[in-house]
This record gives C-alpha cells, sequence and structure tokens, in this order.
C-alpha cells in the first residue's frame, strides 16, 4: 500500500484470522484510505505489487462507519477432501484413503447446527474466551473424488471446523458413531484435537454482511 499511495500511516482490518496454512476465497479487509486513485486502478496496482499467492478481487467504497470484522454477520468455511491420492492437488485437499460414508457423516453434523458449546474444538482458553458458537450449517456433498464439507456459522473458535472435519471423517471412516460425535459438544474431551483436519483443505468461503445473500451452490474451491 505504501508503495502503490506513497502514505506511510493506515491500519488494514480484516474480517476474522484463519489458522496458518488455511486459504482464503474471499476475506474482507477495510482501511481508511485518502487517494484520487479509482478503485480498479488501486486493484490493479496493488496486485502488482502483491506476492504471487495473494490476490485483490475488488475495493469498492464503504461507509466510514463500516468494519470488516464487526458487521460481519457470518462466515462460510469450505473443506476439501480428497478420496484420491492428488499431485498437484495436495497443498488444496486433505487425502483420506479409506472409504468414506458421507451418509454417516451427514447423520452426525446435524448434531453440530444450533448453538453449542464447542469447548473440546478448540486450544482456545475457556476461561478467557466464550467457547459458545451459532453454527447455521453444516453441509456434506461427494463431487467427483472429493467430499465436500461447509460450515456456516456467526464466528468460529481456533481450530475448530478443522477438528469438526475431523470428526466427521472419523464418522465416515466408521470409527465413530454419529452419537459420539454429538457427545462431544459442551464438555472437555481430547477426541477432536487428535483428530484436526490438516489446514491445507481448509479455506475461508465468503464472509455475510446484513443483506447479502445466503444461497450459493456447493463446489470445489479449485478443479483438482
Amino acid at each position: 500500500m505504501r508503495e502503490v499511495t506513497g502514505r506511510d500511516r493506515f491500519e488494514l482490518h480484516g474480517a476474522g484470522r484463519t489458522d496458518a496454512g488455511v486459504h482464503a476465497l474471499a476475506q474482507v479487509a477495510h482501511l481508511d484510505l485518502a487517494t484520487t486513485l479509482p478503485p480498479a486502478t488501486l486493484a490493479s496496482r496493488l496486485n502488482d505489487a502483491l506476492p504471487a499467492d495473494i490476490n485483490i478481487l475488488e475495493i469498492r467504497p464503504a461507509g466510514h462507519r463500516f468494519h470488516a470484522r464487526r458487521d460481519a454477520v457470518a462466515r462460510s468455511y469450505l473443506y476439501q477432501v480428497s478420496t484420491r491420492r492428488t499431485a498437484f492437488g495436495k497443498p488444496f485437499v486433505w487425502w483420506v484413503r479409506d472409504p468414506l460414508d458421507v451418509d454417516r457423516m451427514r447423520d452426525a453434523a446435524r448434531a453440530f447446527i444450533g448453538r453449542h458449546d464447542f469447548r473440546a474444538f478448540t486450544d482456545a482458553d475457556a476461561a478467557e474466551v466464550s467457547t459458545m458458537v451459532q453454527v447455521e450449517e453444516v453441509a456434506v456433498a461427494p463431487h467427483a473424488h472429493l467430499v465436500l464439507l461447509r460450515v456456516v456459522g456467526s464466528h468460529f473458535l481456533w481450530k475448530m471446523v478443522r477438528r469438526m472435519t475431523g470428526v466427521l471423517v472419523e464418522v465416515g471412516r466408521g470409527r465413530l458413531d454419529p452419537e459420539g460425535a454429538a457427545a462431544l459438544l459442551g464438555r472437555e474431551s481430547p477426541l477432536p484435537a487428535r483428530l484436526t483436519a490438516p489446514a491445507s483443505g481448509l479455506f475461508l468461503e465468503r464472509v455475510f454482511y446484513p443483506g447479502d445473500p445466503r444461497e450459493h451452490p456447493l463446489r470445489p474451491a479449485l478443479n483438482i
């Protein structure tokens, strides 16, 4: 930003943070900036200066009270489980060798919907951070050689989605009953931590603001 605008002081606020190694399809951020450059020109020049693994999709003006994190009403995460070995897609999936029963995974996923205590699904200190989270949707669907999982919620705890994914995959493998997944809510348990899915398959899919449509197809982040 300094290189493009010549301004030295600014604060960039993102809609949220992700675990190390997690990808983002549509992260949202805001900053206060005075510039004569049109938004499209500013985006183009910033992309020229950014590393290859970061790409600005769009810049648009916002009201002076807008805050990327505080104004967000929900966030959507996508996880990609690969059911076959892939060379080029390895950085963007979790390859699970065992057959997965998607119907069992769906049965288990229903227990996560609603407002629950996810203390077993995070390393955050429950005494310092509330572990209550409102989950609006947990979808599981096969797509060619992938099993896609989408989780939509008000916010998410550190490692929460990766541990939810790991638990659902364990159910799909037949090593954990759907009822066993539900029993992990509201209490301490070391099991979700042991089942934490790799960061490689997780994507911050969307950030929702008041008035945004919620319906969007469940599809892979990349064609692998």
